[in-house]
Formats: C-alpha cells, sequence, structure tokens
C-alpha cells in the first residue's frame, strides 16, 4: 500500500510535527525498526495461525482473549477511520491533475466540500463493492494498480535524483538563500514524535495476515508476504522519499505543508513536462485508491474472526450466498469508513484520524511482539507449530526488543497528543481510543457472559483455532 505513506506523510510531517525540521528521513528509517521486529513477530505467528483476522486471532490463542479482542477492536476502529481519511485526501491528489493540465474550473470544482465528501464515500463504497465480489474480482482490480503506482512511482524516484534544488528554486522562481537560512536543532523528542506519526508508513503488511486461510499454503506463504511486503515496500519508501528531498529544499516542503495540503508529486511536478508531470500525478492518485480494497479486506476480516467466535454478533460472520465473502462485515467496516471522511472535513486536519490509526496499530503491535514472547506458554500446541524462526532465544530476542521499542514509540506519541493545543478534547487522539477500548471491553464483557450462559467453554474456545 504505497498511497498516503510516501505522498503525503512524510511531508505533511512538517504541520503535524512542527520542528522535526532536515531530520525526516532519519526519522523514516527509525520508525521501520519496530515495524520490522513486528513483521517478524507477525509472520511468525502466521506460520502457526493462518486464519481469517490473524492478529485477533493470534493474541486471543497466544495471548489472551481479552487483550486479542479489545486491541483488534481498537485496530479494526483506527484503520477503518483511516479508509475514510484515504478518501479524503485522494481529491486534493485529482485536483493537482486538473491544475497542472490548467483546467481552472475542474480545479475549482474540486475544491468544493460537497464534491470533495461526496466523491471520497463514493470511492469507500465502490471498494466494499468489490471486496463483496470476492478474491478473483479483487485481484483483477488491485494487481493491475499496484504495476501502474509502482512504474510511475519510479519517475518520480528519478526526478528527484536527476534535478537538485537549485534548478527546483529555477524552475519555481523562489529565492533559494531564504530557505536555505533557516536552521534547526536536533530534539529527541520531536524527532521521536515524527518517528511514530511515519511509523504508520509500515502497517501495510498486517493486511496480508487478516486474510488468513485465504491465501494458497498459508503456512509459507503469508510470513514470505509480510516479510517481502516489509522490505520491499520499505526500500521503495526510502528511494521515494529521499529522492523528493534531494530535489526539494525541506524548508520550502515545511513552510508548504503549513499553508496547503500538499502532495509529492504536486511538489516535484514543475520539474518534469506536462506529459509526465500529469503522469506522476494521476500515479499517487492511483497509489491512494489502492490503499482502499487491501484495507477493507483487513478490517472486515477482524469482525468475520470476532463473529466466528462468537464475541461480537454472529450476523457479522456470515457470507454471501453467491462470491462467499463477509458481506456484512465489510458493509459495517465501510460506515466507519464514512465516518472517518465526515471526520475528517469538520475537523479541518485529517491527521486527527492518522493519530488515532497509530495509537492503535502501535498497540496492537505491541501485543504481537508480546505474543511471541508468551505462546510458549499460553499455548504449546501452536507454538510448536510455528515454522518461520525455529530458534526460540531469536523469537525471545525480536519480542524483547520490538515490545520497549513500540512501548518508547506509544509513550511519546501519547505524551505529544496530550499536551498538543486543540480547541476541543474531541480532537486527540488518545481520549477517542480510550472511548472506543472502553466499548471494545463492554461488548466483550456482555457477548462471553452469554458465551459462559450457554454452555461455552472459553478455555477451549481460545485454545484452538477456529476451522477454515
Amino acid at each position: 500500500m504505497l498511497g498516503a505513506s510516501i505522498n503525503v506523510v512524510p511531508f505533511m510531517i512538517h504541520r503535524n510535527v512542527p520542528g522535526i525540521g532536515p531530520y525526516v528521513l532519519l526519522a523514516f528509517l527509525f520508525a521501520m525498526l519496530p515495524a520490522l521486529l513486528a513483521a517478524f513477530a507477525y509472520g511468525s505467528l502466521a506460520s502457526a495461525m493462518p486464519r481469517a483476522g490473524g492478529s485477533y486471532i493470534y493474541a486471543s490463542r497466544g495471548l489472551n482473549p481479552y487483550l486479542g479482542f479489545i486491541a483488534s477492536f481498537s485496530q479494526w476502529f483506527g484503520l477503518s477511520i483511516v479508509i475514510g481519511v484515504i478518501a479524503y485526501i485522494i481529491v486534493p491528489f485529482i485536483r493537482d491533475v486538473f491544475v497542472a493540465l490548467d483546467w481552472a474550473e475542474a480545479s475549482a470544482f474540486m475544491q468544493l466540500d460537497s464534491i470533495r465528501i461526496s466523491l471520497s464515500l463514493a470511492l469507500i463504497w465502490v471498494f466494499v463493492y468489490i471486496n463483496v465480489r470476492g478474491g478473483k474480482f479483487y485481484e483483477r482490480t488491485v494487481v493491475p494498480l499496484m504495476f501502474i503506482m509502482f512504474a510511475l512511482g519510479f519517475i518520480v524516484i528519478i526526478t528527484g535524483f536527476v534535478f537538485n534544488k537549485e534548478q527546483f528554486a529555477e524552475v519555481t522562481q523562489i529565492r533559494l538563500a531564504d530557505f536555505n537560512a533557516l536552521k534547526v536543532e536536533f530534539d529527541p523528542i520531536v524527532f521521536l514524535s515524527a518517528s511514530a506519526i511515519l511509523f504508520s508508513s509500515f502497517i501495510g503488511f498486517d493486511a496480508i495476515a487478516q486474510a488468513g486461510g485465504e491465501a494458497k499454503n498459508p503456512t509459507k506463504t503469508l510470513p514470505k508476504a509480510i516479510l517481502l511486503a516489509i522490505t520491499v515496500v520499505g526500500g521503495f519508501y526510502f528511494l521515494y522519499t529521499i529522492a523528493v528531498y534531494h530535489a526539494i529544499p525541506w524548508t520550502y516542503v515545511a513552510d508548504q505543508a503549513v499553508a496547503n495540503d500538499i502532495t509529492a508529486p504536486g511538489m516535484i511536478s514543475p520539474l518534469l513536462p506536462l506529459g509526465l508531470s500529469v503522469a506522476i500525478l494521476i500515479g499517487a492518485a492511483i497509489a491512494l485508491i489502492n490503499d482502499l480494497p487491501a484495507m477493507l479486506l483487513s478490517v472486515s476480516r477482524l469482525v468475520f474472526a470476532w463473529s466466528d467466535d462468537g464475541i461480537f454478533p454472529k450476523s457479522a460472520a456470515t457470507t454471501h450466498k453467491k462470491y462467499k465473502t463477509p458481506h456484512k462485515a465489510l458493509y459495517l467496516s465501510g460506515v466507519i469508513a464514512s465516518i472517518g471522511v465526515l471526520g475528517s472535513h469538520f475537523a479541518g486536519d485529517f491527521f486527527l484520524g492518522i493519530d488515532i490509526m497509530v495509537t492503535s496499530m502501535m498497540v496492537n503491535f505491541l501485543l504481537m511482539c508480546l505474543t511471541l514472547l508468551s505462546i510458549s506458554k499460553v499455548n504449546p500446541s501452536l507454538n510448536k507449530e510455528i515454522s518461520m524462526i525455529n530458534s526460540v532465544s531469536l523469537r525471545q530476542i525480536i519480542g524483547v526488543f520490538g515490545v520497549l521499542l513500540l512501548l518508547l514509540f506509544l509513550t511519546v506519541h501519547t505524551i505529544k497528543d496530550l499536551k498538543a493545543d486543540v480547541e476541543a478534547w474531541y480532537f486527540r487522539s488518545t481520549p477517542i481510543w480510550l472511548i472506543v477500548m472502553a466499548i471494545g471491553s463492554s461488548i466483550y464483557w456482555f457477548k462471553t457472559r452469554s458465551l459462559k450462559r450457554s454452555g461455552i467453554d472459553l478455555k477451549t474456545l481460545f485454545s484452538k483455532l477456529p476451522s477454515e
């Protein structure tokens, strides 16, 4: 998923974390460390528990059922909201295409609030439909888009390394001396705050785990896919971000980020002829659009897994009669994503949704690392099925360092959020996340009591994998 992760977040970070200055690339690199450790934890657990709703299944069977549910519940909410955020920021990318083509009326039309909201909602529900149609239809949609966005993304990389800041200043008629004058001292707290936000760029591999048994030969293919995603895509992220900052002064990026919703292709397009400028803008829009189906697949499988275990309304585990997909889980996730669109619009800043998602995913990845540490005692039979990393001591090292780094990131991110100067408490991600956790806890308490009254042994339920 190459959309907001490389086209928006590494550049708009200057608005959300003022003072990060020239240290964005270093923060980006540091953000990959806990994500890489979490990816190893995910891959190991996926090799033993290849089921739909991956992260929920891993934690509920290998750590604690309650922690598994509420962490995945907040993950579902956070990712669903971000689906709405991504849909909302796709529209400025389309606007930039019209700006590059000098279609003033069309670009002005895209700026209308009603048009932006309507298009964002339409995108969500188109991809809900694509997911309902099932794997083959999904594959025919996503795979071609993937090749297009990689190809057009490489145009940005090549452009960034071919041109330099002096050439950019000449083309855009800015005074480079004005932007070179600003100096920023390294602040470790600001650096960690930025790393915590940039950490969100590396969460896409989570979607692989949620598909579970829907993959062919999942015990082998899921771990390989997770590691391939975090390494290949991570490398592409760095090339892309380095290239853009090579050609454009970070001070200019920071100045623009404060004033406008900026995109990497939109900033670098003045260096290219019209045809290529339009191509990279379209490529960025496609990259964002391509995020939506994968994220919808991911969150819907969480809902399906809860329902299949009986700790969420059973109706959400029903599958479409014709397409055999969890259509009700997809509809529910689509509704929450639609709320994300409206929230982004009325909050006036889409970073609130990203902050909620970052908190949720940090907690979730933290629990994956804890599960890697605890599964040998909590569920020895499933621990024996782990085939990705055979060395127990190596798994312990991955788990410990993953927990420590993620705790550090989570602490810094939470302190930054609580200290932020906002108009009202509901513009902070931490209280929203705590409310979601409270709702999840209430659902878990109510449903597990109901299961006990019906005679179901919860210990037995959460010690075995659900049927494929």
